[in-house]
């Protein structure tokens, strides 16, 4: 078995796969629910864009779950800590996803155009708003929030729900937010034909912008006044945890020290101009497929660049820089870590074989004539 500190740069990794997957997989339903209302403009049309998600989108929540839960069962400090502080934001984005659900299962029951409609809007609800909440995290994560703990490790928040809502933690939430909409955008191009994939296309074309555009702004707000945090004292990564044996301080510019240590960590954020025009491009010629794998990759570019720029922190305090939470010192015992590493080894390869499955056996265009033909068994 690895030894600890190999399990805790491990287990940074594994979560940092989840969180991925849970955004190519999940996120290309959240972006196809934001588009609905303005890439479907008939009832049909709207029902054709539903189909291309409609089988998929609650097997994809299982990367949310599992994300979640392996936050909680590897990082409990963090998942204490965070959502406590965040408590309002992740009500606010478990209310949204209740719109999912029941939209997809409702939406069509009732012939009623304004019954559909208020549906419609809800699915768009459901995948607009849990992105923006997350991007925000992201936001006030880079920043710093606003905790500490006392000498018994009980975490006190300080901070407020409006005070998440600063313009820097707005632009995160922007830049998550585009990436999810051109994610959406590429798949339903690949998945819709006519009419609506022509829109999906112009979709993916304008979000696509918006995401090189929003992730620029970030990085140069980010490098220019968004002091980062730096461990001053020597840390041993085969310590047990305790997040309030260290001190921590805060320099200019201390976010992108990662990238001078580790220079090929900057194929990461050049992923992101590289990929996403790509993906574009791929889409403009047709060679949708290939587009949606260049979308995901962008997306990996995206999340993979907060991940490098942070480590090893994983939640910083502002009210009491010592009490950040790392990667060295908010983990699990050694022993619970290495069980869990065999349980994913097991388990995460079961998920993607059947995800996989699940998509090549209902593969291919969902169009106009099948919603008619099929009106009472089609979403």
């Amino acid at each position: 078995m690895f030894d600890y500190a190999t399990l805790k740069v491990i287990w940074w990794l594994l979560v940092g796969v989840l969180l991925i997957g849970f955004a190519i997989m999940d996120g290309h339903d959240m972006g196809v629910g934001t588009l609905l209302p303005f890439v479907g403009k008939t009832d049909n049309e709207r029902r054709v864009v539903i189909n291309t998600v409609g089988p998929h989108w609650d097997g994809n929540q299982v990367w949310f779950i599992t994300g979640g839960g392996a936050i909680f069962a590897a990082w409990p400090l963090v998942y204490a800590t965070a959502f406590s502080g965040f408590y309002w934001a992740m009500l606010a984005v478990l209310w949204a996803l209740f719109f999912r659900p029941v939209g997809f299962d409702y939406r069509s029951k009732i012939d009623n155009p304004v019954w559909r409609k208020t549906w419609d809007w809800g699915l768009f609800v459901g995948g607009a708003i849990p992105p923006l909440i997350f991007g925000v995290a992201f936001g006030n994560l880079l920043q710093g929030v606003p905790f500490h703990f006392d000498n018994n490790l009980a975490s006190y928040y300080t901070g407020s729900f409006w005070a998440l809502l600063n313009p820097f933690a707005l632009l995160c939430g922007l830049v998550s937010t585009t990436m999810i909409t051109f994610h959406g955008a590429v798949y339903l191009a690949h998945r819709t034909e006519g009419a609506i994939g022509a829109r999906s296309r112009n979709a993916s074309y304008i979000f696509g912008t918006l995401l090189i555009v929003t992730f620029s702004l970030a990085g140069i707000w980010l490098w220019q006044s968004i002091p980062g945090y730096v461990i001053e004292t020597a840390v041993s990564p085969n310590a047990l945890p305790n997040p309030l044996g260290k001190s921590v301080i805060r320099e200019t510019g201390a976010w992108l020290q990662n990238y001078q240590r580790y220079p090929l960590t900057t194929l990461l954020p050049l992923l992101v101009y590289v990929m996403a025009p790509t993906a574009m491009l791929l889409v403009s010629r047709g060679k949708t497929l290939l587009g949606f794998i260049a979308s995901s990759i962008t997306i990996i570019g995206v999340i993979g660049t907060a991940g490098v720029s942070m480590f090893p922190f994983i939640m910083p305090s502002s009210t009491d820089f010592g009490s950040s939470l790392t990667v060295w010192d908010s983990v699990s015992s050694h022993l619970t870590l290495g069980i869990m590493l065999v349980a994913t080894l097991i388990f995460m390869p079961i998920i993607i074989i059947y995800t996989s499955w699940a998509y090549k056996v209902m593969a291919g265009k969902v169009t106009l004539a099948y919603i008619r033909e099929n009106d009472h068994s089609a979403y």
